[in-house]
C-alpha cells in the first residue's frame, strides 16, 4: 500500500514537472516566433475582432452588475462605522485594481480560452496543422503569434471599458438606491481615483490577456486525438486559465502595492 501510494505520488509530480517544461518549451517558442518573420496580419485582424469586440458584451454585462453589487456591500458595511461616503472611492478603486481585471480575465479565459483550444485541438484532429507544416508554414507563426499578440492588445481595453460600467453600474445604484447625490458621488469618484489604480489594471489585463491565449494555443497543440481529447483540451484550457489569472494577479499585486 505504502509502495502504491509513493508510485502514485510519483507519477503525478513527473507528470506536473513534464506539464511545466512543456509549457515553458512552448512559451520560449512562441517568444521567439514573435521576433521573426513573417507576421499574418489577417489572422491578427480575425483574432483582435473575435477576441476584443465579441467578447465586450459578457465583459459589460459582468462589470455593471459587479459595479452595482459592490456599491451595495460597501454601504452595508459601511453604515456600520458610519462611513457611508466612501462608497463612491471605494468602488471605483475596487473596480480599478482588481474587480474589473480578475473579474473581466477570467469571462474572456472562459469564453476566448476554450473556443482557441477547440479551433485549433479540431485542427489537429483533422490535420489541418499538418497541412500547414506541408505547405511550409509554421503552425507557430500563423495559429499561436497572432491570437497571443490580439489577447495581450484587446484584453486590456477590455478591462478599461469594464472598469467605466461598473463604476457605472456602482453610480446607479449609488444616486437611484442609496440616495447619493450626482455631482458629490462623480466628485468623489475622480478625487480618490489615482492614474496608477487604473494604470495598474489596465497592465494585468495585458498580462491575463498573454496567458489566456497562450494557454489556448498551448492545450490545443497538445490535444488529444478524436472529439475526447478536443474535449479534455477546452476543459484544461479554462481551468489553467483561470487558475494562472488568479495567482499572476496576486503577484503583480505583490509587486505594485506591497510597498
Amino acid at each position: 500500500m505504502i509502495t502504491g501510494t509513493l508510485a502514485g505520488l510519483g507519477r503525478a509530480t513527473l507528470a506536473l514537472l513534464a506539464g511545466l517544461g512543456a509549457g515553458a518549451i512552448f512559451l520560449a517558442r512562441t517568444l521567439a516566433a514573435m521576433l521573426r518573420p513573417p507576421f499574418y496580419a489577417r489572422e491578427f485582424g480575425h483574432a483582435l475582432l473575435t477576441i476584443g469586440y465579441f467578447s465586450l458584451p459578457v465583459v459589460g454585462l459582468t462589470a455593471i452588475f459587479t459595479g452595482a453589487a459592490l456599491a451595495l456591500q460597501i454601504y452595508a458595511g459601511g453604515s456600520r462605522f458610519e462611513a457611508e461616503a466612501v462608497v463612491p472611492s471605494i468602488v471605483a478603486i475596487g473596480m480599478a485594481r482588481e474587480l474589473g481585471p480578475v473579474l473581466g480575465g477570467l469571462m474572456v479565459a472562459a469564453r476566448v480560452a476554450s473556443s482557441i483550444a477547440a479551433e485549433i485541438g479540431t485542427m489537429k484532429v483533422t490535420e489541418q496543422i499538418d497541412a500547414l507544416v506541408t505547405l511550409s508554414t509554421d503552425p507557430m507563426r500563423y495559429l499561436t503569434v497572432p491570437r497571443v499578440l490580439a489577447a495581450t492588445l484587446s484584453v486590456p481595453v477590455l478591462v478599461a471599458v469594464g472598469d467605466s460600467i461598473g463604476i457605472f453600474g456602482g453610480y446607479l445604484v449609488g444616486t437611484g438606491r442609496l440616495g447619493f447625490n450626482h455631482a458629490v458621488y462623480l466628485q468623489n469618484t475622480v478625487d480618490f481615483l489615482e492614474f496608477w489604480d487604473v494604470a495598474s489594471g489596465l497592465i494585468k489585463g495585458a498580462v491575463f490577456g498573454f496567458l489566456i491565449a497562450l494557454t489556448g494555443c498551448f492545450y490545443g497543440m497538445n490535444s488529444g486525438r478524436g472529439a475526447q481529447g478536443v474535449g479534455r483540451a477546452t476543459k484544461s484550457a479554462v481551468v489553467a486559465a483561470s487558475v494562472l489569472i488568479l495567482a499572476a494577479n496576486y503577484l503583480l499585486t505583490e509587486a505594485f502595492f506591497s510597498a
